[in-house]
């Protein structure tokens, strides 16, 4: 027979996520992932076996436990132990409405802080850098075009990689204005402006491809060698190629991914004075707070570039105090 926090696990990851809020299949998947290593944390650390789990058994001291071996056993980074951690109180949080008598549990539970970590920079390419890189596929060739399209596509909308893999062509208005519809977290959608240059590139491969007639409207706009629509990987895959063909060493050497794009674009709209909030709604962000760390990031760029040019024009250099003898007639005169 099911234990209670079987069935309420069911409960949450079926009828509430996937279903009363909507939300992705990855989604779904990652909530899923961090129940099964608490599971796998009971069954090896607390040696209480899956089939025996119940409710009485997660409280904070443990959840506190699991997140001490997420970093200590599985050599975990903060950012994953704060993943694990948000989608545990996301749970509880939920519970508190099915199980009022376990409020005070659950609400011991979400006291739980999130551990804090040093702000990363921001990893991301140089206007120059993302010119190279969307200028290496060879357009002579079917598949260059189709790579040159995907780049430029990937880079102009901002796209998380697999709002890109998703892409259909009724998602794709080439029209004026030329936009994008993408579908990101929690099944929203957003509008996203397409250029000029982008605009022409996918309007001449819908056609190449025969995909710009009504009845492909539900096709994918990229697709495999095969058919079938590029996969996350694949997507990663291509940039890659292109990298490894960079000439420029700091391309060729960067931690480069379908995410970095992402950031690029996002860091040179800012610097090219975009407002925040018209960032926001590009990228697709719930809460303004999160857009603004390409503004942290930007600003933290131009502080050490003025530090490098006026690092030998303003002194440090301070007189002391008790040796300034006007100064000392000015405060015994007070």
């Amino acid at each position: 027979m099911a234990t209670d926090f079987a069935l309420a696990l069911r409960r949450f990851l079926t009828a509430y996520l996937a279903g009363l809020r909507g939300c992705s299949p990855n989604t779904v998947v990652s909530y899923r992932d961090t129940f099964k290593l608490l599971v796998v944390f009971f069954r090896d650390d607390r040696s209480i076996p899956p089939e025996t789990l119940t409710l009485d058994c997660v409280d904070a001291g443990a959840i506190v436990g699991f997140l001490d071996w997420l970093g200590d056993v599985r050599h975990n980074s903060v950012s994953t132990r704060n993943q694990r951690l948000a989608a545990i109180a996301s749970f509880f949080r939920w519970m508190q409405s099915q199980d009022p008598a376990r409020m005070a549990c659950c609400q011991d539970i979400l006291a739980i802080p999130a551990k804090r970590q040093p702000q990363a920079a921001v990893n991301h390419l140089s206007v120059e850098q993302t010119r190279l890189l969307l200028g290496k596929p060879d357009r002579s060739t079917r598949r260059g075009r189709r790579d040159a399209t995907l780049l430029a596509t990937l880079y102009d909308t901002a796209a998380r990689v697999q709002e890109l893999a998703d892409l259909t062509v009724r998602d794709v208005r080439l029209e004026a204005p030329a936009m994008a519809a993408l579908t990101g977290k929690g099944n929203k959608t957003r509008h996203v402006p397409l250029g000029d240059n982008t605009a022409a590139l996918l309007e001449a491969y819908l056609a190449e491809h025969h995909l710009d007639g009504l009845r492909h409207d539900d096709d994918a706009v990229f697709v495999n060698q095969h058919g079938r629509k590029l996969s996350r990987g694949g997507i990663a895959w291509i940039i890659a190629k292109y990298q490894a063909m960079a000439s420029d060493p700091v391309l060729a050497n960067a931690e480069l991914s379908p995410h970095v794009l992402r950031h690029s674009k996002a860091m040179h709209l800012y610097d090219a004075g975009v407002p925040l909030p018209y960032i926001r709604d590009i990228l697709g962000h719930v809460d303004l707070s999160t857009t603004e760390i390409y503004a942290r990031a930007s600003t933290e760029a131009k502080r050490r570039a003025l530090e490098a040019v006026y690092v030998d024009i303003v002194s440090d250099d301070l007189p002391e105090w008790n040796r300034d003898a006007g100064l000392l007639d000015w405060l015994a005169a007070l």
